[in-house]
């Protein structure tokens, strides 16, 4: 398994899924290849890495290909799983196939490298590669297409997933509802795309609201707000504190990126995942997902969210049905990492006929 790393919320999560199915995974790790050395030049080494790492061009990224190939070799798996493949050339997925004759390799990139305001420099590698991948995963249903006209020989839709060790229902008291508890979250990025007027409109009704993501973005965009200065600074939540924010909150907002043309993301899997109410922006792929009413909310627009916001919070039993029926739903359905990489296992069996 081939990947940035960074992140124990996507290779890591693979890693120990396809792990628990039972499979021999091999880790192969490309963050490390930046780490600057400590001493005197420490400084021009830093700069050096971080600028083949954004370039994606130079020593290091060949060094990284040639290492993939090497691992190859040794290993001969018969699945090569790159994830979010940026650093992989494609004269390296030919070369796998040269070295290791028995591997299916497979390609999941979980943002929208065709987006029209996405970075194109950052996935040109990945983009030239798609040919040569065996199988790609989409993460969205429009990028199936996306795919198809690049050249993939056999694309898949691969939805995000919850993790169930780390997002579960939780009750929090003293400490924990003092830090996490509130009317209505939002755990996330900024995009101006008028979420903030949205956050604001819940401040203005009176409701408590906390505000967990980047602060380089969110600091920015709302240090002027009436409604939302008084967040400032916004910070990061990871593992158990996203847990406990989602859990600490009666209802939880979920956006959809623009950026990334979404129709879901992660969230709509983690937050019922944590028995809380998860009140979505709609998108028909959603609606495909859960039952409205029923395993989620929906909003259209201003007007909606708000009257859903006061009626869920007037009507406890209510909320908690629908929290309790999207607990259900993603459970039942499979929204798990392991279901996912045991779908993915399957797939690549297929292949292998």
């Amino acid at each position: 398994m081939v990947g940035d790393w960074h992140s124990e919320l996507h290779e890591q999560a693979v890693f120990e899924a396809l792990s628990k199915l039972g499979h021999d995974v091999v880790a192969f790790p490309w963050f490390q290849y930046f780490r600057p050395h400590v001493g005197r030049w420490s400084w021009f080494d830093s700069l050096f890495k971080r600028a083949q790492n954004k370039y994606l061009i130079g020593p290091l990224l060949a060094r990284i290909n040639r290492d993939v190939l090497t691992v190859a070799a040794r290993e001969q798996p018969e699945l090569v799983l790159v994830y979010r493949g940026t650093h992989i050339f494609p004269s390296t997925l030919r070369r796998i196939r040269e070295v290791s004759p028995c591997a299916v390799i497979v390609g999941y990139n979980n943002d929208d490298p065709f987006a029209p305001n996405q970075f194109h420099r950052l996935f040109r590698h990945f983009l030239n590669g798609v040919p040569d991948y065996d199988l790609l995963l989409a993460y969205r249903h429009h990028n199936l297409d996306d795919f198809r006209n690049a050249g993939a020989k056999i694309v898949h839709l691969m939805r995000s997933w919850f993790i169930p060790e780390r997002n579960f229902p939780v009750g929090l008291d003293g400490d924990g509802l003092r830090d996490y508890g509130c009317d209505v979250v939002f755990v996330g990025h900024h995009e101006d795309d008028g979420r903030v007027e949205l956050l604001e409109e819940i401040v203005r009704r009176g409701w408590k609201l906390r505000l967990f993501g980047p602060g380089y973005d969110w600091d920015p965009a709302i240090h002027h707000s009436t409604e939302l200065s008084s967040l400032v600074p916004v910070r990061l939540v990871w593992g158990e504190e996203y847990n406990n924010a989602l859990c600490g909150a009666k209802i939880a907002l979920c956006f959809l990126s623009k950026l990334n043309r979404d129709t879901y993301t992660r969230r709509c899997f983690e937050i019922p995942a944590t028995k809380t109410m998860m009140l979505s922006e709609f998108s028909g792929d959603l609606a495909g997902l859960y039952r409205e009413g029923e395993e989620a909310e929906f909003f259209r627009n201003k007007d909606e969210m708000v009257s859903k916001i006061e009626y869920y919070l007037a009507h406890d039993a209510q909320r908690e049905a629908v929290a309790e029926g999207g607990w259900k739903r993603v459970h039942s359905d499979g929204h798990d990492v392991v279901s996912r990489m045991r779908d993915l296992i399957k797939q690549v069996e297929d292949l292998r006929g």
